[in-house]
């Protein structure tokens, strides 16, 4: 079967097409990256009217590159929540109504789960069960997954996401936004060793994560040193992506120490971090362990996580026609597949 996907829960408008049999056709994402820029942040509304602008002309794109016609769909996969309000509201709308134009059941994904599911359409591809980090700038999870929707969470954050601490870490160093990245590319140039950088909850002996100390620390360090040259820049970016990595390879050993799973999948924005993939390989290859990430273009929101995702549910398929989105929506309340 052919399912289309439609991703606009936040400031990336993805469209994509996945074959159950030949695997994704085409995909493709715009990012409001430089609109937002602008404003230090996303602005919602600018958002909305940004994916209302988008999703048709990539829909269009997906289907010329897949060498596909609309009538050729077979179903439409759309994020359903979590995510803005308003954003989601663009693929809900034009989901339901291809559906109804063209006769052919939706279905709402977890934005999450998309995230999760992404490593599958890497290759090599993990297989069940794994233990997985859903690192990105609105969520920091450590699950065990067991199959399409058996997931057991292990830990989360308590505080920021990983994602978001790096924005507002970037934000302290005057690196605009978006500041993760800006952040990372920075840190290459430094040295981790210069400043001394706490680690929340290391040593806490579950698997739950805090990054808001680690970012006051870096404020802290910021007031003392007062003027802040390049280099010092550099340095305390640095420091700062040093602990998170620590952090995060340390909390995925536990994990996989704790489930006795050998598999370990990474997802979601942060999951293109080098530094971080250089860390959880170097701990895997230590510990004779797997690590599995998806394609780089792939670790953003994007829509061919929810066509893949709205593949493995098929069954919960629905009639096109009335909708309603979740901006909050309990990872846990999802049934199996």
């Amino acid at each position: 079967m052919l399912v289309l996907g439609l991703e606009s829960s936040c400031d990336e408008t993805g469209v994509a097409l996945y074959d159950t049999e030949r695997g994704l056709l085409a995909h493709h994402i715009h990012t409001q990256m430089a609109m937002h820029a602008e404003y230090g942040g996303v602005v919602p509304e600018l958002a909305s009217r940004d994916h209302i602008r988008r999703v048709l002309p990539l829909t269009e794109a997906c289907l010329h590159d897949a060498g596909k016609v609309r009538a050729d769909i077979d179903a439409i996969a759309f994020t359903e929540g979590p995510g803005l309000a308003g954003a989601l509201l663009t693929a809900a709308a034009v989901a339901n109504g291809l559906g109804v134009a063209l006769g052919k059941p939706v279905i709402g994904v977890h934005h999450l789960e998309g995230h999760l599911l992404s490593p599958l359409l890497a290759q090599p591809a993990p297989s069940f069960p794994f233990v997985a980090l859903l690192v990105s700038g609105g969520h920091t999870q450590l699950m065990a997954v067991h199959g399409v929707g058996h997931y057991q969470l292990l830990g989360e954050t308590l505080d920021d996401a990983a994602g978001e601490a790096f924005d507002k870490t970037a934000k302290l160093l005057g690196l605009g936004y978006p500041g993760g990245p800006a952040l990372s590319r920075l840190a290459d140039q430094g040295d981790p060793s210069r400043f001394t950088l706490p680690r929340p909850m290391l040593h806490s002996g579950d698997l739950d994560f805090s990054f808001a100390g680690l970012k006051t620390a870096v404020l802290t360090l910021v007031k003392k040193q007062g003027e802040i040259d390049d280099a010092t820049r550099a340095d305390i970016c640095a420091a700062f992506q040093a602990a998170v990595v620590e952090l995060m390879t340390s909390k995925c050993w536990a994990a996989l120490k704790q489930t006795g799973l050998k598999q370990l999948v990474v997802a979601g924005g942060v999951g293109a971090n080098r530094q971080l993939r250089a860390g959880l390989d170097a701990m895997a290859a230590k510990r004779k362990l797997k690590v599995y990430y998806p394609p780089l273009d792939l670790c953003t929101d994007n829509g061919a996580m929810i066509a893949y995702a709205g593949a493995q549910r098929l069954l919960h398929a629905r009639e096109a026609g009335p909708f309603a989105v979740r901006p909050r929506w309990d990872l846990a309340s999802l049934p199996a597949a």
